[in-house]
């Protein structure tokens, strides 16, 4: 996993890496770690690849007994995009509440994640999902409990009622797409800026290599909005979340400008048992200097999931 050279600072690269048939669609992921360890299925939010699970996070949850598995949402990074689906009309659905312009819903993208466990002959895995993947997490968990041994939620939310954006956060998701690739690293630093946590040191070097890697990857804004309709079209989930029963982690910042802090209460509020991590500071990402807090809550609650396999 790790690969150093010529004596400098180690590389850490993925165990595995493939496409995989999964649910109708092609389903690009990596994996970290000895995959005789727990799984661990990390969901990325909206719009973003795998990529922005970043290869040294994913180490250190290896180092915690995981074996880590990202992927690429349908409509994100590698995995398969619905560029033939009907145009996405969000503003529709944002002025007069219509979401027929949605091409599918979280459910649909909560059974890519299980088509993707199928595909690697997995019958449960240990669920973290951050944001939009916070929303195909707890989807999970709720319609198929047992393939989901533990669920962790961050920075997400049982209804796009209770997201409460500031101005300047809700603008970031209607910018307009980046046209070169000087734009893509620049627009990628601002909504950083914006967003990010201002309690912790911005990370601009890393921005700017993901925001490359994103735009190499090829952007398809379409893409984003019609992961951002399965949202809208997904509805209010709170009766859904509330029969959750699976050992539970809710991490939210009290700074996150996207999706309020109340959000993550009312999430932890509503599934029997959840435990709240409330992280000062924090705002809509994963600054470096949380990860350990955030890896050793997750083995926590992992613990309590018992059997893995």
């Amino acid at each position: 996993m790790r690969a150093g050279s010529h004596g400098g600072p180690a590389v850490v690269t993925a165990s595995t890496s493939g496409v995989v048939p999964a649910n109708g669609m092609q389903i690009a992921f990596d994996a970290f770690g000895d995959p005789g360890d727990r799984p661990l299925l990390l969901v990325m939010g909206l719009g973003t690849p795998m990529l922005a699970w970043r290869p040294e996070m994913c180490a250190l949850l290896a180092d915690r007994g995981f074996h880590v598995i990202r992927f690429d949402n349908r409509d994100a990074g590698r995995s398969t995009h619905l560029r033939d689906a009907p145009q996405p009309d969000v503003m529709a659905a944002l002025t007069r509440g219509d979401v027929s312009s949605a091409s599918y819903r979280l459910d649909d993208m909560a059974e890519d994640a299980f088509g993707l466990l199928d595909a690697l002959d997995l019958g449960a895995a240990h669920v973290l999902g951050i944001s939009m993947g916070g929303m195909i997490a707890q989807t999970m968990a709720a319609h198929r409990p047992g393939r989901v041994l533990s669920l962790t939620s961050v920075a997400s939310t049982p209804s796009p009622s209770l997201t409460n954006p500031t101005p300047a956060a809700a603008a970031t998701l209607m910018r307009p797409p980046a046209g070169s690739r000087e734009d893509q690293i620049a627009q990628m630093l601002e909504v950083s800026r914006v967003i990010g946590s201002p309690g912790f040191p911005p990370d601009n070097e890393w921005r700017a290599e993901l925001a490359a890697m994103i735009w190499d990857q090829g952007l398809d804004p379409a893409g984003v909005m019609r992961q951002m309709m399965a949202i809208y079209a997904s509805g209010d989930r709170t009766e859904a979340v509330r029969g959750i029963r699976v050992p539970t982690l809710v991490i939210h910042g009290d700074s996150d400008p996207l999706i309020d802090v109340a959000a993550g209460r009312r999430t932890a509020q509503l599934i029997a048992g959840a435990e709240l991590l409330i992280i000062p500071g924090m705002g809509h990402d994963l600054p470096r200097q949380v990860w350990p807090t955030i890896a050793d809550a997750l083995a926590q609650v992992a613990g309590r999931a018992g059997k893995t396999r």
